[in-house]
């Protein structure tokens, strides 16, 4: 790839293609994880990823933990967490300390399609990822992605980002 932005050191080829082959096996997993989910509970990977941190949870998490640990967006996990939630999957209220804040408890039948779709989870899981790697590999790979997540993860998480402002229009503005 060229320097196409002045003081910017480009990706040397060993680099582009680590790059390209990382996106290309979490695109094919992705989507086959997916199909999966779908097959057997007819959910998304965003919401059993909400379901399985909710079910891993010692207790209620609030929108904003949530957020941050599935790295989604506030106005798309309020979405997907309604739609759990008129599945009768997942329970919101207010946070008992502070009444600003979202509480999210799994139910007892959001447990059970965690319950359900887990097995073709893990099958796919350990199909698609993991018997291509000796034990070796195994570890090698958790010990850089943890250094890349934690890399990662070192920046505010994005709901502490501040939300950006729609620009008012002039005539918005005029009296």
């Amino acid at each position: 790839m060229t320097d196409t932005h002045a003081g910017v050191q480009p990706l040397d080829p060993r680099q582009l293609g680590a790059y390209f082959v990382l996106r290309e096996a979490v695109s094919l997993l992705e989507h086959q994880v997916e199909q999966q989910l779908r097959a057997d509970g007819d959910i998304s990977y965003v919401q059993f990823q909400l379901l399985a941190s909710l079910t891993n949870a010692p207790g209620p998490l609030t929108m904003t933990q949530l957020a941050d640990g599935v790295v989604y967006s506030r106005s798309g996990l309020t979405y997907q967490a309604g739609l759990l939630e008129k599945a009768g999957l997942i329970a919101r209220g207010p946070t008992p300390e502070d009444e600003r804040a979202t509480q999210v408890t799994i139910t007892g039948k959001g447990r059970a399609l965690v319950e359900r779709v887990l097995p073709g989870h893990v099958e796919l899981s350990r199909r698609l990822l993991f018997d291509p790697l000796s034990d070796d590999d195994v570890r090698h790979l958790g010990d850089i992605m943890t250094r890349v997540r934690d890399h990662m993860r070192a920046q505010p998480p994005r709901s502490a980002a501040p939300r950006k402002r729609r620009p008012t229009s002039p005539a918005a503005t005029q009296d």
